[in-house]
């Protein structure tokens, strides 16, 4: 359940975002510390009126304005290349299409192009991006992968497209990311990774199924 663990480009570049964002908090929090020691550490010595207040401009212009100017910039730059890789693109219009339903407090998955339905489960092929077509049936839910991809709301009334990708095989575990009422806690589903050839084979099997 961990995003810093991810197993799909998605949940990496989350990931990438986290660290970035870590790093650069924690050098402003070690600049603003060695600022407060050496102002509480410096002899100031005679300074006039004038002098006075032409530093406390400079830190005025400094601190308040071209700090946070010049780190907003530089983490909108880093982090809406990195959105980019977990929205749906115009490019993946073919792709395999899922429909999730939330309900208080189960998931209902089905494929529609295939006539299979499921519950609580999701079956994706490995390095391939699936479109996850999320709504809900009564309040709002959020639908979330940590090792897969972001959070993505599930409101009644409207679909919210995620797009979904997995560079492993393996079983990945997801849960309601949203306070939906007393059953929230065990609002849980998984999702299942196969190898392209496996997933075919599950696809096929599945429609047998419903039929």
């Amino acid at each position: 359940m961990s995003t810093l663990d991810p197993a799909g480009p998605a949940a990496a570049s989350t990931a990438w975002l986290w660290w970035g964002m870590f790093a650069f908090s924690t050098l402003v929090l070690i600049v603003v510390v060695a600022l407060w020691l050496y102002a509480i550490r410096r002899d100031p010595g005679e300074v006039g009126d004038q002098q006075a207040q032409r530093v406390q401009n400079r830190w005025i212009i400094g601190g308040g304005f071209v700090l946070p100017l010049v780190s907003i910039t530089a983490l909108l730059g880093f982090g809406i290349p990195m959105g980019h890789n977990m929205t749906p693109l115009a490019a993946d219009e073919d792709v395999l299409r899922i429909d999730v339903t939330a309900h208080r407090w189960w998931w209902a998955v089905s494929y529609p192009n295939e006539g299979i339905t499921l519950r609580d489960e999701l079956h994706i092929p490995v390095g391939v991006p699936v479109h996850v077509h999320v709504t809900s049936e009564d309040v709002i839910h959020s639908f979330w992968v940590p090792r897969l991809a972001g959070k993505l709301d599930a409101i009644p009334g409207h679909t919210n497209v995620l797009r979904l990708e997995a560079d492993e095989t393996g079983t990945f575990q997801g849960r309601c990311a949203e306070f939906c009422g007393v059953g929230h806690a065990h609002m849980h589903f998984t999702v299942e990774a196969h190898a392209q050839e496996a997933f075919d084979e599950w696809l096929q099997q599945a429609a047998q199924d419903d039929d």
